[in-house]
């Protein structure tokens, strides 16, 4: 019993001793790091100091620091960054969908602007910018060497001024000037509209409107093809959505599950982690889904069509999506500005990290790229041809069988089946998801 205790003390005091001995390293270590910190701090000051007062022009002392807290934030990763209080400003009018600018979204890459997407009916938009594109100069100067706030405020201006930027793009030999009118963005978060049984959702961005605009269209459309018995899916378009705020990325994708988890997020710190879940209750009334998604559709767009794909809701049709799968916390600071800091990374219901890597869509469909510069007679040919059938033949037997009202839907369904074709020439994705559709409710039980 002695021998036990003995040896249990024993064990006591070395531990004692061990734990003395790895700490005061350890406290020697953190205090040293301290000094470091605090030599550092002095070394900024005394640049600032000599900035001020020697620089070749007098500078505004407000400015250096704006920029040096910003220069930290940006050299973190391309989406955290500083908001001086105007900068804060937009952003919150941003969210609420009207601003004024051009309607792209941006990022930076190999030191240029890159675009991750323009926004629908914006100048932009109309001016022929593509997703993927980089933007090397504006109105003849380089954006090359500037952070990606500085570029963006180069590209700002009053509403109905002119812009020209210079692009170069993926497939194009040469870069080329684009001249683009600056005008007030007003956002529609989302569009719906019926192609022949099916209702197509279009969402462009994810904002306060968003969760509202999807209920009213959804609701809208179902009703102008007489119920949801008429309705034979969805397409949800996600494509260019370059996303928006989490929670309505969340709300959207509950809309379409009765349970599981939507997505979720995982910090620094463990503690911080969150997970998001479905709660009952399906907009679609289990009708089946296809989500639309191309290299423009990032962060909310990705957890919403990585959702869906998990849980195996939704077809996922189209191209890779952009890659960004972190989240982004503002943080309102004194003086009225707030800072934009990369908080956690999101994750899909199966674990999957979507930064980088994006979602791939179960159904790869690539858009084919219209040639502005084509002639009519290189213009690829209408899938609806003007083509002589039995009907045009002079002297044709009628078809006595068919009753005033199976032709009238004969006439009907052959309208329908036309405007698919035409569609295909419009918008092929958009076409691709229509037709997975109609061939799921070709196949699928009669109730």
């Amino acid at each position: 019993m002695k021998k036990f205790v003995l040896a249990a003390l024993g064990g006591t005091v070395a531990g004692v001793i061990l734990t003395t001995q790895i700490a005061a390293p350890l406290i020697a270590q953190e205090a040293s790091r301290n000094a470091n910190v605090y030599e550092q701090l002095d070394l900024f000051g005394d640049i600032f100091e000599r900035v001020r007062g020697q620089y070749v022009e007098e500078v505004d002392s407000q400015k250096l620091i704006e920029a040096a807290i910003n220069g930290m934030l940006t050299s973190l990763d391309p989406h955290s960054n500083f908001l001086a209080p105007k900068d804060f400003d937009d952003m919150q009018v941003q969210t609420r969908g009207e601003f004024g600018g051009l309607g792209i979204e941006v990022t930076q890459e190999d030191g240029f602007v890159k675009v991750v997407s323009p926004m629908d009916d914006t100048p932009a938009d109309e001016a022929g910018v593509e997703a993927g594109d980089f933007i090397t100069h504006v109105n003849g100067e380089s954006v090359m060497g500037l952070n990606l706030d500085q570029a963006v405020e180069m590209m700002r201006g009053p509403v109905g001024s002119e812009i020209i930027i210079t692009i170069v793009r993926q497939g194009v030999d040469e870069p080329f000037d684009v001249s683009i009118i600056r005008d007030t963005i007003k956002l529609t978060a989302v569009r719906s509209r019926v192609v022949g049984d099916t209702v197509v959702l279009r969402i462009t961005t994810f904002n306060d409107q968003t969760y509202p605009g999807l209920e009213e269209g959804l609701k809208k459309s179902v009703e102008e093809l007489g119920g949801m018995d008429k309705v034979n899916g969805f397409v949800i378009d996600l494509r260019n959505n370059p996303g928006g705020l989490l929670t309505q990325a969340i709300k959207v994708s509950d809309a379409f599950l009765d349970q599981g988890e939507i997505v979720s997020t995982r910090g620094r710190d463990p503690s911080n982690s969150e997970r998001f879940n479905a709660a009952k209750g399906d907009l679609a009334n289990g009708k089946p889904i296809v989500v639309l998604i191309n290299g423009g559709s990032a962060s909310a767009s990705e957890i919403v069509s990585g959702a869906l794909q998990d849980h195996r809701r939704a077809i996922v049709v189209g191209t890779k999506s952009f890659g960004k799968g972190s989240v982004q916390t503002v943080i309102p600071l004194r003086g009225d500005g707030a800072m934009r800091l990369t908080t956690a990374r999101y994750y899909t219901p199966s674990g999957r990290s979507i930064q980088l890597l994006g979602v791939m869509p179960d159904i790869v469909v690539n858009q084919p790229r219209k040639d502005p510069n084509a002639t009519p007679a290189e213009e690829p040919k209408s899938a609806v041809r003007a083509q002589t059938s039995e009907a045009d033949l002079r002297g044709v037997l009628s078809n006595d069988s068919m009753s005033e009202d199976e032709r009238k839907l004969l006439e009907e369904e052959r309208a329908r089946t036309e405007d698919s074709a035409k569609l295909r020439d419009e918008d092929y994705q958009l076409a691709y998801a229509v037709d997975i559709l109609k061939g799921l409710a070709a196949v699928a039980p009669k109730p």
